[in-house]
């Protein structure tokens, strides 16, 4: 019997019953097809076998539906709503997903992904750019699409989609020295330990050049204590007028250890937290943060890893904006107190 043709674009588009321009579109993620079409496109793109670069991918890859996502950790919100963004959109398109943490060790994602690899899967997502060179060599050499998510960098091992936490610590440090704060802290992880927490220390001390940024970095352990202990440290060493965390949780934490220490939030002190959780909605005084896009980042890195399966070119590198969100933890410093 001879061997069916391979699909092309126009028998997608004809099965859909849309344009070649849709089912171009649907493979691409961008906007103007619904999420139900987009759906059924990728869906009858599969099963036909469909390869818009049929030399770039192996038949075994193109036939998987497994897809593999590492994580730094399960606890908290933000890698919990950037997993359900992106397995929503696997699970529409027919994708299978496999999941890892590597509690920040590159060593741990290394091991993964080469377990990972011998399982010959349609892509994997790892969190963050910061790997062991072993593991960006074996995946640029597997010709796998591969996604880099959460954070950003003009050269990914493949495709990333995340937020420039540089310009993120920019951002929380342009609006406090707007405000008059001149003594900032930083309450964050061990050194070494994120990446992503000392680019916005980073970015924080870009703006206050000529000013001394003590950081806290007390053991790992519950945010919110880890806020707690870190704060009362930071005092007992002299009080800043202004204190950014690593996340809300930690400064949550932060807010407890300036009422303890008798200090009034905004009035003595200013705290920045970062994320824009769900606590942030149930706190008795609003917390200024920055609210990061996380579902969005979900779905936005499953639409371009979809689009990289189907041999479909997309941007490298979108980095995704962020909000400063002003709330009542901190005020104009020209107000006496």
């Amino acid at each position: 019997m001879p061997r069916a043709k391979p699909a092309k674009i126009e028998d997608v588009a004809a099965k859909a019953g849309v344009s070649i321009m849709s089912v171009s579109r649907a493979l691409r993620g961008v906007e103007g097809v619904s999420e139900k079409k987009r759906t059924e496109i990728l869906k009858l793109a599969r099963q036909m076998k469909y390869m818009p670069n049929s030399n770039a991918r192996s038949l075994v890859v193109a036939n998987s539906n497994l897809i593999g996502i590492s994580l730094p950790t399960f606890a908290g919100e933000v890698f919990a709503e950037i997993l359900s963004g992106m397995r929503g959109t696997f699970d529409s398109a027919g994708y299978s997903s496999v999941i890892d943490t590597t509690e920040y060790s590159r060593t741990a994602e290394l091991s993964w992904v080469k377990r990972l690899l011998s399982w010959q899967p349609a892509a994997i997502i790892l969190t963050g750019i910061d790997h062991d060179p072993e593991t960006r060599a074996l995946l640029q050499a597997s010709k796998i699409p591969v996604l880099e998510i959460w954070d950003h960098t003009g050269d990914p091992i493949d495709a990333c989609v995340g937020i420039d936490h540089f310009s993120a610590g920019e951002l929380m440090g342009q609006h406090a020295m707007e405000l008059g704060y001149c003594r900032p802290a930083f309450v964050t992880t061990p050194r070494g330990h994120d990446i992503r927490a000392d680019a916005r220390l980073e970015g924080v001390r870009s703006v206050f050049s000529g000013a001394e940024i003590r950081a806290s970095r007390p053991p790992l352990g519950n945010a919110f204590l880890t806020g707690f202990h870190g704060t009362l440290k930071l005092i007992e060493g002299g009080t800043p007028d202004v204190i950014f965390y690593l996340n809300d949780h930690m400064a949550f934490g932060g807010m407890m250890a300036c009422g303890q220490a008798g200090l009034q939030v905004p009035d003595q002190i200013g705290i920045v937290g970062f994320n824009g959780l769900d606590i942030t909605g149930v706190l008795p005084v609003k917390l200024t943060t920055i609210k990061t896009p996380r579902r969005l980042m979900g779905i936005t890195g499953a639409r371009t890893i979809l689009a990289k399966i189907n041999g479909v070119s997309v941007e490298a590198a979108k980095a995704l904006p962020v909000e400063l969100v002003a709330g009542e933890t901190t005020r104009p410093q020209s107000i006496t107190n």
